[in-house]
């Protein structure tokens, strides 16, 4: 772990390269959803990652307390239902508008933990932004989708709240190791019976090589990355997510964005820039280094 560390990348490099590794697991995952529907894909990406966090990682828990528990069961089902989710949404519509939808969720946090008003008019330039991006006026408006991707960014926010206070008693990849295999058991509920009858060994391994891609590298790397810069620079960089969203998708998926729709998406990148100069959370417990549970803005 030491020799990771001092490896000659810098963080900026390291939390773009988890950005990376979650939108185009995003992106690589469409073949998948095809094969086993969303919540199949979901539970199978969410399961295979479980299975690799639990054999690098031994969860902590003679270190739970009463206290705990119902923290990280809601927060394993947040991010079950969050994965379901997203990938129902980007089953519907392009991935750069599914990603800005449901950033609205993280950045509404961020704007009201800041304590400060003004901060509330960059979920507002974000919202306008999803509106460009979203082109209701146009006949090939899909409804599912965005409603998919709004409530998968409610799930987030959701999602922030829980993890930061996890991330008061647990540090590291120990708490993820406790929370994912939940979160793979949310997704089962729907995901089995989705699933079943298409598995083969070909999409087994597939769903396998999309967990490393989401949730164990770029979970790996964000620690890193943190280690060496602060929280609210982070969290300006994880509002590059929609933009290479957007990228990916043109490059991976051929989703062409118009003049408006680019529009859209810058809006949507300097409103959670934006929101992360009164967004840095004041510190509980100065002693523990930081984790991603210190964001307000979560990739």
């Amino acid at each position: 772990m030491r020799s990771a560390v001092n490896v000659p990348v810098p963080p900026w490099g390291l939390a773009v390269t988890a950005i990376l590794s979650i939108q185009l697991g995003s992106a690589l995952s469409m073949d998948l959803i095809e094969a086993v529907g969303p919540a199949g894909t979901a539970w199978l990406r969410l399961s295979m990652g479980a299975i690799i966090l639990l054999a690098i990682a031994r969860p902590p828990l003679r270190s739970v307390r009463r206290g705990d528990v119902l923290p990280l069961l809601g927060l394993g089902i947040t991010t079950g239902m969050m994965s379901i989710g997203f990938l129902a949404a980007i089953e519907r519509i392009p991935l750069g508008t599914a990603v800005a939808i449901e950033f609205l969720g993280p950045l509404t946090v961020a704007a009201v933990r800041s304590h400060n008003r003004k901060a509330l008019i960059w979920p507002a330039v974000a919202l306008l932004g999803v509106v460009l991006l979203t082109e209701p006026w146009q006949g090939d408006f899909n409804p599912a989708g965005v409603a998919w991707a709004a409530l998968t960014g409610v799930a987030w926010g959701g999602y922030i709240l829980l993890t930061q206070r996890i991330g008061d008693r647990f540090t590291g990849i120990g708490a993820l190791s406790m929370t994912v295999p939940i979160a793979a058991a949310t997704a089962a509920v729907v995901g089995i019976p989705q699933a079943a009858g298409h598995l083969t060994f070909g999409i087994l391994a597939a769903a396998a090589g999309l967990a490393i891609l989401l949730p164990v590298l770029p979970f790996a790397l964000e620690m890193l990355a943190l280690r060496r810069m602060t929280p609210t620079a982070f969290g300006t960089l994880m509002a590059l997510e929609p933009a290479l969203g957007v990228l990916l998708g043109l490059l991976i998926l051929h989703q062409q964005p118009s003049a408006i729709q680019v529009l859209g998406i810058l809006l949507v990148v300097l409103a959670g820039a934006a929101a992360q100069l009164g967004g840095r959370r004041r510190t509980t417990s100065p002693q523990r280094s930081p984790s991603p549970a210190d964001l307000d803005l979560v990739g």
